[in-house]
């Protein structure tokens, strides 16, 4: 082996991943045994068939290397790929620009519809890679309506669902996309900055497009000016959000931990608007910058006081006491190995009605002990849904069993 070339592919290349989870759009369903092939933009060509759960093996693809997402560039610093999913007797999807980092887990869900019609997505460039228009400054506390004196919600309530406006505010052309709140979130962290960040830098990222979201939705921002939707894709006004692109592992981590922790300002109860750019190819002064995020991370910075850094001293985070859709709350402490009582007894049955739809997930006995059998069909939903496989139920796995159990149960009925 010729050492200085193997030395200088380590320079030149990096190695990324990629899993496709296919659901039955009309249901959301796993699909088993939908064809999903996959062709690299270096010349890398896989097929396979999803299983039982709907998904696909992680194939690994060549990747610029990652020193690249680390620091501003104008090289590209992902690679893309083109996937092409079909079943039949539904459609074939084509999704192409597909972003694969290096070093990372790129996660793309696809739905199939109960069709034969052939559909493209084309996944439009990544936010840090793509000359944006400016920001429009707005005031960080938004006004109580006068005529009625009140902001319609009482208390931060995290939603099931956002309506996303894809295009500017006042596009009537846009179409609306129902979105549930956290696949939303992950959407947007991961169009904006890269997974292979420091954990940090994700971590504030996250916590302020979380923040910035839930200000759009407790004030009503946009439904107040007449609009039917709360928020939009336009980079100018709201995130950068890009309808059926990829997300990554890492960020789908840190949003699953965050999802209801938001950033308020000392004396104002709304969530914070935090405005914010990428500080490269847009300028924002007095907001937070993107890249700035990554250079204090790199520092040593935590993701409060990279907050802080840029939006003061007197901001500390928080989290919503209400969440859309669920039946039962976390109950303060993880389940573990030896936990027994009625929160063991919801997580059985919650998994027990899952089960029946994915059916990798093994059915547990009903008897609030937390014992072996539950640990492990705990660990398999984990290992699904792409969560930390601990076999233990923490506050993001508490909430994932939750979230599905009620969206089977509905379509149940």
């Amino acid at each position: 082996m010729d050492i200085k070339a193997f030395q200088q592919d380590l320079v030149n290349y990096g190695t990324g991943g990629l899993k496709v989870e296919v659901y039955d759009n009309s249901v959301s369903f796993p699909i088993k045994d939908a064809i999903v092939s996959v062709v690299g933009e270096n010349g890398e060509s896989f097929s396979q068939r999803t299983d039982v759960s709907g998904q696909t093996s992680v194939v690994y693809l060549t990747t610029p290397p990652l020193y690249l997402s680390e620091s501003p560039s104008d090289i590209r610093p992902y690679s893309t790929a083109e996937v092409t999913v079909a079943k039949e007797g539904m459609s074939t999807e084509i999704i192409s620009g597909v972003q694969i980092l290096p070093d990372s887990i790129a996660i793309l869900r696809v739905y199939l519809q109960n069709d034969n019609e052939i559909r493209r997505i084309n996944i439009t460039p990544a936010k840090l890679f793509e000359p944006l228009e400016p920001k429009i400054y707005e005031d960080e506390v938004k006004p109580i309506k006068k005529e009625t004196g009140f902001v319609v919600l009482d208390s931060v309530v995290i939603p099931e669902y956002i309506v996303v406006h894809d295009g500017s505010p006042d596009d009537n052309s846009a179409p609306n996309y129902y979105i549930p709140y956290k696949d939303y979130i992950k959407n947007v962290a991961s169009s904006e900055v890269y997974s292979t960040w420091e954990l940090e830098a994700i971590r504030a990222n996250v916590l302020a497009i979380i923040s910035f979201t839930l200000n759009r939705v407790f004030t009503e921002w946009y439904r107040n000016k007449g609009k039917n939707f709360t928020i939009t894709s336009s980079t100018a006004t709201d995130h950068y959000f890009v309808y059926g692109r990829n997300i990554y592992e890492e960020i789908s981590r840190v949003v699953d931990e965050l999802f209801a922790t938001y950033i308020k300002r000392e004396g104002n109860r709304q969530p914070l608007l935090a405005q914010y750019c990428d500080g490269q190819n847009v300028s924002c002064p007095g907001w937070m910058t993107q890249w700035g995020t990554q250079y204090l991370a790199q520092q040593g910075y935590n993701a409060i006081d990279i907050l802080r850094y840029f939006y003061g001293d007197d901001i500390y985070l928080t989290t919503a006491e209400k969440i859309s859709g669920v039946p039962y709350s976390y109950p303060g402490e993880d389940l573990t190995i030896g936990s027994q009582g009625e929160a063991v007894r919801t997580i059985q049955t919650q998994l027990n009605v899952i089960s029946g739809t994915y059916s990798a997930i093994t059915p547990v006995a009903v008897d609030g002990i937390y014992g072996n059998e539950t640990a492990a069909s705990v660990r398999q939903f984990q290992e699904i849904f792409n969560l930390a496989a601990t076999g233990e139920v923490e506050y993001a796995t508490w909430y994932q069993i939750s979230q599905l159990f009620v969206s089977i149960a509905r379509l149940a009925k």
